[in-house]
């Protein structure tokens, strides 16, 4: 009998399949979404009830088809602007570089690559890094472990492999009313899109309150990982940025504990904890000359993610009417949750 021969499959024209296929999908599904401009100017995309910016809805479609997980990996989520970074260069330096960060340690002395490098340049974001302009890049160039990546895309709409892998998820949210003027003052300082008005600080809290914003409705963001922190606080850390602000001693151990990597009693005795907390201060981060100048993306200032870092600075910008409308829509819409959030 004559042996068949195997079909030969090119995967250069698979991959061309595929990735036509993938702009076919994105192109319809694009027709049957909702759409809105945000207040800076820029699209929105209403898709399984959250609006994200449409320059990278085909990234985030992108990160939940392809990314997979390994059960070592940390993924870092935040709404924008809720002390993002920090976390970021909090979580490298506590899994990945801690043996360089103090003198004390040994003689050998190297300089934190935290203190040299910006921490979005430390910690890869998924959709607006790894998958901006590669369908299904290669990662295994990044070797580290545990790898850390970042994403602001909500826990319901995460790749199947994060949930159900064993890897962890560290979330930090803030007070929606300094989360709105971060977030704010850093899309006015970089202007993304250039020839657009941006609406008066009025209307855009309007929106705000009606969920449209980046990655919103915030509610929903900070319900989802709240939620699934009840339910697996193993597998989901939940941070508030005013506790990190107020003991940042006490969230680094959380951090390194929940990570899989807690502090030795050698580490602890020879200040390790302290020299990074001292290290990952937003103090000493946002006077570093390396966050002072340059830019990520091309066009977002590396100063824009380290601005003021204070609680309640919204009492420069807003009135109390309007923290009174925000106080009532948070007490309603986390009614029973057992989160609290100061406003």
């Amino acid at each position: 009998m004559e042996k068949k021969e195997e079909p030969q499959i090119n995967s250069a024209s698979a991959f061309a399949s595929a990735s036509a296929y993938d702009d076919r999908f994105h192109e319809k599904l694009l027709q049957e979404l909702e759409q809105q401009t945000n207040w800076d100017g820029r699209r929105l995309v209403k898709y399984d009830d959250f609006w994200y910016p449409l320059t990278i809805f085909r990234p985030i479609l992108s990160t939940k088809k392809y990314f997979k997980a390994k059960e070592t990996d940390i993924i870092l989520s935040s709404i924008p602007k809720s002390g993002m970074t920090w976390l970021m260069a909090l979580a490298f330096t506590i899994a990945n570089n801690r043996s360089n960060i103090t003198t004390t340690i040994n003689d050998d002395y190297q300089i934190p690559l935290v203190l040299t490098h910006h921490p979005h340049t430390l910690v890869p974001f998924l959709e607006f890094n790894l998958y901006l302009h590669q369908e299904n890049p290669n990662l295994e160039h990044l070797s580290s472990s545990p790898r850390i990546f970042s994403t602001h895309i909500p826990y319901k709409a995460l790749p199947e492999s994060i949930l159900e892998s064993p890897c962890r998820i560290i979330y930090i949210c803030r007070n929606p009313l300094d989360q709105f003027i971060s977030h704010r003052q850093f899309l006015l300082e970089n202007k993304i899109e250039k020839d657009a008005v941006p609406l008066e600080l009025d209307e855009s809290f309007d929106m705000f309150c009606e969920g449209i914003h980046p990655f919103g409705p915030f509610w929903e963001h900070i319900l989802g990982y709240w939620n699934a922190h009840l339910e697996n606080p193993r597998k989901v850390l939940f941070l508030k940025y005013e506790e990190l602000k107020e003991d940042i001693f006490s969230s680094v151990k959380k951090i390194a504990e929940f990570s899989g990597c807690p502090f030795s009693l050698d580490e602890e005795e020879r200040g390790v904890v302290e020299e990074i907390s001292r290290v990952c201060s937003f103090e000493n981060l946002k006077n570093l000359e390396v966050n002072k100048s340059g830019y990520i993306l091309g066009v977002l200032k590396n100063s824009s993610f380290f601005r003021k870092g204070e609680v309640g600075d919204w009492t420069n910008y807003m009135t109390s009417a309007m923290a009174e409308r925000m106080k009532k829509l948070v007490d309603s819409k986390f009614e029973g949750s057992g989160l609290v959030l100061k406003i």
